[in-house]
């Protein structure tokens, strides 16, 4: 196996040699092989190389155009050699899939091997049944400035993933090989002369398009409806004498276009343009899948017989067309179906015209679809004939996809999320209150007041925003309340049902949300859900739950929706303010008591887990964090965002899509397992430990923080401040100038110390708790290691601690720390180093490992491969950040420079498959 990859890079990287070669001349190509000869030969010990290729980068940083194209050289490189290790990893998955099905087992991490592990430990097929009906399982699209390839980038990139996948075909001909390589070649120029970087700041409708919705056209509309089919196979074989109806508990949601929290660019006409986007992008694929349907369909009544209703139908749909395309259907005239699919795609053509707006036609509004329930009853009538006339294997197929693609997708797409600071909502309420004198001094008011007042207004029924007569802001937080039951009404319940509150503090909070969405006629129509971000706010989230769950305003809200709350508890924020150890161990406590409440309450628990795609934001193997949470706090039930690069990492492979969500499920589905839980006694004990190492970690994360110089380190001895300049999202990336790091937004904040190889929110105090708790005892330290190998909790903590050290390189990040200032960096680099050494030090000692990475040899071998091409990156950044701090540059000067930042930027991202 090894071979083909092997074989996959020097195909390619021969490729774009020869084409720097021809597109750049024979002295630049030489010289980026020179870099690359003498990056080389610095990571196997040479000093002389290391010191030449130094010298080297700082001659070559004088000339823009010749760093850009060293720049760009590497970073194509590194977008080829993924494509590659993609390209393996499929092939690996394939290989395990084969031995499985030869040693008929299910394969590890599978959906069949969670439901023959569930079947065997005694789980019956009735509580099968409940788990599935109470299966929530929702993957969140965000739009967080991580995602730095442009679409266009993307696209190319998927031809070449093709093009490598027929290469491996085993009856090519040498003729179509030697055509497949030049075609990629062909590609591989593409992309030398195609820009990498943006021109400009994303919009926020750039995002929806291509961080969003170009995945459920490259992969998930395919993948998706496999998930279920898999779960129905894998049912039926263990539970044979069953019949299994699988609800649809597999759907997607979205933040792109309705988070507003700190960004000014998404405004309720943005909300409104995202929701016809989806429309739009859902309509076109069930145009297509009608096309489908149509060429597979050619049933003839004078072959089998059609139902009475498909008949009547077909006769009924003929007022939808104009005398020209009646004359089409009777062309058809004895192929019912046909003829059906034909009036629905004619149809779904008007349904997008309606909601693209293009003219008043009144054909089209007459013929459009009015909801999505009216076009799946048109799917039903013929599923239902097919199966009466002797066509349940034909309904079994495209059909059934189909109408699995219709639960899931609606005319909605995904579910868009609205989140907004809770600041708002209270200027808000607090306008109104005072407008009609209702409470005049709200904002000065203790919480308990408030919330009197509130319980008040909204139990009062009256209108209070009736006409829009207050400020800006105000305005548009009462037009967006509006907008969700219009979208509602027009698209469907679906498209809009989470309200997110960033920044919750306490029940007021939640019961202003309340008042506006009452006041909208949305009570009971949208989950309204607290976010807990802080380490203090997730202490105080369960007694918060406590107090809201008791509210008997809000309680009325809750049996609305069927008892059921969602709570979202913040891993980025979380970790920034108290550090990687505690904020674990706080979201962890946080889960065990939310659930607690939630059963004591009698409320369905959703929790919603805000991670990001780096270690330092939550980070790490999904399905390995999930199996990892308390046993009660999943119960069957997920949310959980997918961010930044994280998503173009999962969802631009089809059959990594299919393998990310095939263990996402079966995680979900063992964490179900009744009989999964954690040892009363040897929590108690493990509880007592974890505390202890927490309070060690986050005094000595804070205490770093804290320090006077620190800010200035890391404005210095990170890329932070050139991340606005920087056009990777269309968010801001501080809420304001940066004091503290409480000003500083989470992503940014792991960003700028991945791009220093720092990897610093992944792993700073934890070395220090450890030595603190175990004081060199033999004892203790063999109890940590118990604990490694019981708690799945603590071994998934100190495994993603391990990934944050094997994937850092602190020499690398000594350079960075070089453009501080003497001073600060003598304060603050000697406190890295001890703690980068310590924290090493403890995790191969938990972990009972020789070497960093041991227990990962596949990255352990690409980290070691790639460190070579990675490091000319870091040193050009380093020079280009040095020269950004010329105060005499001109302003056409700067720009080139941030160009070229941009596309190291980009390059190392590539490199570490991680941007942060």
């Amino acid at each position: 196996m090894k071979t083909k990859i092997s074989g996959d890079i020097r195909l390619l990287a021969g490729l774009l040699g020869d084409v720097i070669a021809e597109q750049e001349g024979r002295d630049h190509f030489e010289l980026e092989e020179k870099i690359r000869r003498l990056a080389i030969a610095a990571r196997r010990g040479s000093q002389p190389a290391e010191q030449e290729l130094r010298d080297v980068v700082a001659e070559v940083s004088k000339d823009i155009a010749a760093t850009g194209m060293v720049l760009k050289a590497f970073t194509i490189y590194f977008y080829l050699v993924n494509l590659a290790e993609v390209r393996q990893r499929v092939r690996v998955l394939r290989e395990r899939a084969k031995d499985s099905e030869r040693n008929d087992e299910a394969m590890s991490e599978t959906i069949l091997q969670a439901v023959t592990a569930m079947q065997a430990s005694g789980v019956s097929a009735k509580e099968m049944t409940r788990l599935l009906e109470q299966m929530f399982v929702s993957p969140v699209f965000t739009a967080h400035p991580t995602e730095s390839q442009r679409r266009t980038v993307l696209l190319i990139l998927q031809s070449i993933a093709e093009m490598l996948v027929r290469l491996d075909r085993a009856d090519l001909l040498n003729s179509e090989r030697h055509d497949l390589i030049e075609s990629l070649r062909n590609q591989i120029l593409l992309l030398w002369q195609s820009d990498e970087t943006r021109s400009r700041k994303p919009t926020v409708l750039d995002e929806v398009r291509n961080n969003g919705m170009y995945y459920f056209e490259s992969s998930l509309f395919e993948v998706v409806p496999e998930i279920y089919r898999q779960l129905e196979i894998a049912l039926k074989k263990v539970y044979p004498d069953e019949t299994w109806l699988v609800p649809s508990f597999l759907r997607y949601g979205s933040w792109i276009g309705g988070d507003r929290d700190g960004n000014p660019f998404v405004t309720c006409q943005t909300t409104e343009e995202t929701l016809r986007e989806h429309k739009e992008e859902v309509l076109k694929q069930y145009n297509i899948q009608i096309d489908r349907l149509y060429n597979e369909l050619s049933i003839s009544v004078r072959r089998v017989g059609a139902s009475t209703e498909l008949l009547q139908s077909v006769a009924a749909d003929r007022h939808f067309l104009t005398e020209q395309e009646n004359e089409l259907l009777n062309r058809f005239e004895f192929e019912p179906y046909r003829q059906k699919l034909l009036v629905m795609f004619r149809r779904l053509r008007s349904t997008r015209s309606v909601n693209q707006r293009a003219g008043n036609n009144g054909d089209h509004q007459r013929r459009a679809y009015a909801s999505v329930d009216e076009f799946k009853s048109d799917l039903m009538i013929i599923d239902s004939s097919l199966r009466s006339h002797l066509g349940q294997r034909l309904a079994d197929g495209g059909l059934k996809k189909l109408l699995r693609m219709v639960d899931v997708f609606g005319f909605h797409l995904v579910a868009l999320d609205i989140r907004q600071h809770a600041n708002r909502h209270r200027a808000a309420v607090a306008e109104v209150f005072e407008r009609f004198k209702i409470a005049e001094n709200y904002q000065q008011m203790t919480d308990e007041h408030r919330i009197g007042v509130l319980e008040s207004e909204i139990a009062a029924q009256r209108p209070l925003t009736a006409q829009l007569e207050f400020s800006e802001e105000t305005n548009e937080t009462i037009q967006l309340m509006r907008l969700i039951q219009n979208a509602q009404e027009q698209v469907g319940r679906q498209s809009i049902s989470t309200y997110i509150i960033s920044m919750t503090t306490g029940v007021v909070n939640i019961l202003e949300v309340l008042l506006l969405a009452r006041d909208a006629g949305l009570m009971g129509r949208i989950d309204i859900v607290p976010l807990f971000e802080t380490i203090d706010d997730l202490s105080k989230a369960p007694e918060i739950m406590r107090g809201l769950f008791r509210n008997p305003v809000y309680r009325q809200q809750l049996q609305l929706r069927d008892c059921q709350q969602q709570i979202m508890i913040g891993y980025s924020d979380s970790n920034k303010d108290g550090g990687f150890l505690c904020a674990n161990w706080k979201l962890y406590l946080v889960q065990r008591h939310l659930a607690k409440v939630a059963h004591e309450c009698g409320v369905q628990l959703t929790l919603f887990h805000g991670r990001g795609g780096s270690l330092g934001r939550g980070g790490g193997p999904t399905n390995r964090a999930i199996l990892a949470q308390p046993p009660e706090s999943v119960q069957g039930r997920i949310k959980i965002t997918e961010q930044g690069e994280v998503i173009s990492a999962r969802y631009s492979n089809p059959d990594i899509a299919h393998r990310h969500l095939e263990q996402l499920t079966h995680a979900v589905l063992t964490s179900g397992n009744p009989s999964r839980e954690e040892p009363a006694a040897a929590f108690s004990w493990w509880s007592e430990v974890m505390e202890e190492l927490s309070h060690e970690a986050y005094r000595k994360y804070r205490e770093l923080v804290g320090l006077p110089e620190f800010i200035a380190f890391f404005e210095h001895a990170t890329p932070i401040r050139f991340i606005d300049h920087l056009n990777l999202g269309s968010r801001p990336a501080r809420r304001k100038e940066t004091t503290s790091i409480a000003d500083l937004r989470a992503i940014p904040w792991v960003f700028a110390w991945t791009q220093s190889r720092l990897f610093l929110p992944s792993w700073y105090g934890s070395g220090s708790s450890f030595e603190h708790w175990s004081q060199n005892d033999a004892k203790r330290i063999s109890q940590l290691k118990e604990m490694y190998q019981q708690w799945p909790f603590f071994k998934t903590v100190i495994d993603n601690i391990h990934l944050g050290i094997g994937r850092a390189d602190f020499q690398v990040a000594k350079a960075y720390a070089q453009l501080a200032s003497a001073d600060v960096q003598q304060r603050i680099v000697p406190l890295l180093d001890h703690e980068f050494n310590l924290t090493r030090k403890w995790i191969l000692a938990i972990a009972d490992i020789e070497n960093v990475l041991d227990t990962e040899p596949w990255l352990q071998y690409s980290i070691k491969k790639r460190n070579p091409y990675v490091d000319p990156l870091n040193l050009f950044q380093i020079e280009l950040l040095r020269r950004m701090a010329d105060s005499s540059l001109s302003e056409e000067e700067r720009q080139s420079i941030e160009q070229a930042v941009l596309l190291s930027v980009n390059g190392i991202a590539a490199g570490l498959r991680n941007v942060g």
